[in-house]
């Protein structure tokens, strides 16, 4: 899963992400140790605002905390937020945080740069976890360079498009078990007000590496694209590169949801829950959420295959995963929240206590053979699971890479470029200028960061 010859210098990657560390105000304090008295033990973790985070803060003191003993301080935040401040945190091993959810873009960087503690240690003693029933890509993915294990998934995903069967049969149109983008962008056109408010498809406008860019590389790689070529040259003014962007922001612009530059998952999420889209392409883990009990959507959405030009598949993948920041001053407790949060009891507890098709999956085997989760997760189970085993982190376009990554380039330097091009791209969406004046801006701030790399 990685490309040795890439370099990761930890200046690099620090200069990035140092900046002055704020105090932390604790976003929800999990609760008192076991029997109610205070605890001797406490973990302090840092994380996304994701649903599936937000139902494990719920979820902590009346289980893992009472069980324990150990109490857990949770800081969360939206994506891009927590970002930062996670690489403030890490980057300078200020050790204010015990444990952090990262994702497999930072952990082999943070890694390198010996910002974690290696898991081995813990997974070989705790044989409870089941360390060979995490998907193997997600157990590559979290493996870094010097051969050891930094991190454990909370929840694997790859991207599908989600779409409103019930609007698609009023329509009379028909969905194909596996579309290219071009059918996508004319079902969109068709679908494109079929109910009051209803847009023909979300995807994401909002600005951030980890925003709009993680769908829209995903268009890129399959449209024939690539940020570098093989010799670390930039390609973002490319023919291919351009198609790709040009038809992005055409059809949300033509067909999107309103607001869309300022759109990423949670508001894609929020629009499809709420009837306002026909379509979305994004996260296979929104799936849960649309069939969640009580979601106004559940049982009307279908879910295919991300859509493709090409390449064979497109879709990416990623894994909110925990990390131990190497300055921990309690990474025994800190494995056992983490050994807890990705178990298979706590799978058990979410499906029992939330439904199971809010259950955090992708990230074990076991978990598609559950039958209650097999029932209630029946419409997008297993094409999540065939997304995973398809991405391919080394290979995702037609021509060879110089780093791993599908939706991301895997070099420190990326968080950083991929923010400031997205912001260009953006614009672009939000119609302040054109796809080739952004991509012109994004060519030159590429062609810095590929001449560092060049030779290597």
């Amino acid at each position: 899963m990685r490309t040795q010859s890439r370099r990761t210098p930890r200046a690099l990657f620090a200069v990035a992400a140092a900046g002055t560390l704020t105090t932390s105000l604790l976003a929800g304090c999990s609760g008192a140790g076991a029997g109610g008295g205070s605890s001797a033990h406490s973990v302090n973790v840092l994380m996304v605002n994701n649903p599936q985070m937000v139902e494990l803060q719920k979820l902590t003191a009346s289980n893992f905390t009472k069980d324990t003993g150990i109490k857990v301080n949770f800081t969360v935040l939206p994506e891009n937020d927590v970002r930062d401040k996670i690489s403030q945190d890490f980057a300078n091993q200020a050790g204010q945080y015990d444990v952090a959810t990262l994702s497999n873009y930072e952990i082999p960087i943070y890694a390198k740069n010996n910002w974690l503690e290696p898991m081995d240690s813990y997974v070989k003693k705790d044989t409870a976890f089941d360390q060979q029933d995490i998907l193997k890509p997600m157990r590559e993915a979290l493996t870094a360079a010097d051969g050891k294990l930094y991190g454990e998934p909370f929840y694997g995903e790859s991207s599908f498009l989600m779409y409103r069967k019930d609007v698609f049969q009023k329509k009379g149109l028909t969905m194909p078990a596996h579309p290219t983008w071009q059918q996508v962008a004319d079902l969109a056109a068709e679908v494109d007000g079929a109910e009051p408010g209803m847009k023909g498809i979300c995807l994401r406008g909002l600005p951030g590496w980890g925003e709009m860019l993680a769908p829209l590389t995903t268009v890129v790689n399959t449209f024939g694209g690539t940020w570098f070529d093989k010799d670390w040259k930039a390609r973002l003014d490319a023919p291919e590169f351009k198609k790709a962007t040009q038809f992005y922001v055409d059809l949300v612009r033509r067909h999107g949801e309103a607001g869309a530059a300022q759109s990423g998952f949670a508001e894609c999420l929020n629009d499809t829950t709420q009837g306002k889209t026909a379509m979305w392409y994004d996260a296979t883990s929104g799936a849960g959420s649309l069939e969640a009990a009580g979601s106004p959507v559940k049982g009307k959405m279908g879910y295919v295959p991300a859509p493709v030009e090409k390449t064979s598949s497109s879709g990416w993948l990623y894994t909110w995963a925990w990390g131990i920041q190497k300055a921990s001053k309690n990474p025994d407790d800190a494995w056992k929240f983490i050994s807890w949060a990705s178990s298979k009891d706590y799978e058990k507890l979410v499906g029992e206590k939330a439904g199971w098709a809010n259950v955090p999956a992708g990230k074990r085997t076991s978990t598609y053979d559950i039958p209650q989760y097999r029932t209630e997760a029946a419409a997008f189970a297993d094409v999540t699971r065939d997304a995973i085993a398809s991405a391919r982190p080394n290979d995702p376009g037609v021509q060879p890479r110089p780093a791993p990554g599908i939706q991301f380039v895997d070099i420190p330097e990326f968080t950083d470029l991929g923010t400031k091009v997205s912001q260009e791209i953006s614009s672009a969406v939000a119609g302040q200028q054109s796809v080739d004046d952004a991509l012109k801006k994004a060519q030159k701030l590429a062609e810095a960061v590929g001449k560092k790399y060049e030779g290597s």
